[in-house]
């Protein structure tokens, strides 16, 4: 009969046998009385940790544990076995003059996967290992499917990222980044409450898909009968509650856009967005090098990060430079010299720049960032503010104070990737809407990601708000940095993925 433990490489029958085998010692369990799935309740009184760290106040006192068996060694009356929990693994030593020969038999029979619950005395073993000598044990799930063999792992990414309860179980840096993940979340949280804000929740589901330019998912409301957007953006809601009087807001949580899939996207993913009345985008760029930092030190201890081979320095002060400039650095073309459309657009052509309409609609401004995204963007790998975009692409952003073809906005940028975006609000009821209806020619010619009018948007707009600074930020690409993860997938406990027809 073969050895489950060594299950690399188990074609289909072979794994039906060894599940057949496990299925079978349950059964035998169950007709002894011992049924595992019976056990309601285990009354833990430490983890793997906490008996490591404290080991001098432990030694020699009772500890109660639990976790899944990972390994089993020995012979005759002794069994060395690790086993995991949700902060490490510990050693437990089964002694047959401590157990007795039929638990030591019952122990040695458990599979690679099974959970256990263990009682015993904390102690070194010779080697200096702290451990566990069990007095008592009761095996509280049985699992009935192997998992992968211990050195080649789980390796596949598509079976990784379908399966990420098995790739936390086998690769112990998988957990360390997801319990990463939540230390930075709640750094965000503390760094934010600290400063006065808010945090409020808005809708999911929405009427209409605002408050970005990005293709929505459409759903429908069947008691109302009416189509429903699950949200690309948290921006419109935040800002009527500025309007309500809240100075400080954010909203940490999904947004879901109906595109692309790659190392940097994923349809649903996790963003803030934050509004502060009274601020510009000056203010908005303070604030985001210095929650940054701030998280880098909670989490990391350090605001330098390797990333990919890179060393990543999140100090403040940040880079700041025009989109104009950036561009001029690394394309050679000098936009303060561009005065036309056409002369932008005989640019472009000669570029061979990419647009979704006839080049002979695309503005100075669209050819100015099309150079950006083409030449500058990726050359952006220290933390970088770019700021001072055209009006064109910037629907919601108050104008540049003393040039109205640009508007106060910024987008910062690391390794190349945008991580954030922020305004100095456009708060003009009228300039909106005309901003509104310029869209929708946008959208007319062809692009089908072009901003939206909401009129409860723009009934909160006409009640007034005052003079406010908006951001937005990636907290999946802000989690792949301070994890080093080469792709966003990583850092999502369940990414999008298509359904598993073979079952």
């Amino acid at each position: 009969m073969m050895s489950e433990e060594k299950n690399v490489g188990l074609q289909e029958t072979d794994l039906n046998e060894v599940m057949k085998q496990r299925l079978e010692k349950l059964q035998s369990l169950q007709e002894e009385g011992k049924d595992p799935f019976d056990v309601y309740k285990v009354n833990t009184t430490h983890h793997s940790k906490d008996i490591q760290d404290n080991f001098e106040e432990l030694e020699g006192k009772e500890v109660t544990i639990a976790g899944r068996v990972m390994s089993k060694r020995g012979q005759g009356k002794v069994v060395f076995s690790d086993v995991h929990d949700k902060l490490g693994k510990i050693q437990l030593f089964i002694k047959l003059d401590n157990v007795g020969e039929e638990k030591l038999k019952e122990y040695k029979s458990l599979n690679i996967g099974d959970l256990v619950a263990a009682t015993g005395l904390v102690f070194k073993t010779k080697t200096g290992e702290v451990s566990v000598k069990v007095m008592s044990f009761e095996l509280i799930c049985k699992s009935l499917r192997p998992l992968p063999e211990k050195f080649h792992g789980l390796k596949d990414p598509d079976l990784r990222y379908r399966h990420r309860e098995v790739d936390v179980i086998m690769n112990p840096e998988v957990k360390e980044t997801f319990l990463k993940r939540t230390a930075i979340m709640r750094a965000i949280r503390e760094f934010l409450d600290n400063k006065g804000f808010m945090e409020a929740e808005t809708p999911i589901l929405s009427p209409i898909a605002g408050g970005a330019a990005a293709r929505p998912f459409i759903t429908h409301h069947n008691a109302l009968d009416i189509d429903m957007y699950l949200r690309i953006a948290t921006e419109l809601y935040l800002k009527r509650l500025i309007v309500a009087g809240f100075e400080k807001v954010y909203d940490m949580g999904k947004n879901f856009r109906n595109e692309g899939i790659d190392i940097r996207h994923n349809p649903e993913f996790t963003m803030i967005e934050l509004y502060e009345a009274f601020a510009d985008y000056n203010d908005m760029m303070e604030i985001t090098e210095n929650l940054i930092a701030y998280v880098c030190e909670k989490v990391l201890g350090t605001t330098k990060v390797m990333y990919q081979g890179t060393e990543i320095d999140f100090a403040p002060p940040w880079r700041r430079i025009t989109m104009v400039d950036a561009v001029k650095e690394h394309s050679g073309v000098d936009f303060n010299e561009i005065k036309s459309d056409e002369e932008a657009q005989a640019i472009a052509k000669d570029k061979n720049l990419p647009f979704k309409k006839d080049l002979k609609f695309v503005t100075k401004g669209e050819v100015l960032n099309a150079l950006y995204e083409e030449y500058a963007e990726e050359k952006m790998i220290q933390p970088t503010f770019v700021y001072d975009y055209p009006v064109e692409i910037s629907p919601l952003t108050k104008k540049k104070r003393g040039n109205e073809e640009f508007t106060e906005r910024f987008e910062g940028f690391v390794f190349g990737r945008e991580v954030c975006n922020a305004y100095s609000e456009l708060n003009d009821p009228v300039v909106q809407r005309n901003r509104f209806m310029q869209q929708a020619n946008e959208r007319e010619l062809g692009d089908d990601e072009a901003y939206v009018i909401d009129e409860d948007f723009m009934h909160a707009l006409e009640i007034g708000m005052p003079p406010t600074g908006g951001l937005g930020i990636g907290i999946d690409r802000i989690v792949m940095f301070l994890t080093n993860a080469y792709s966003i997938r990583d850092v999502i406990l369940f990414p999008t993925m298509k359904p598993n027809l073979n079952k």
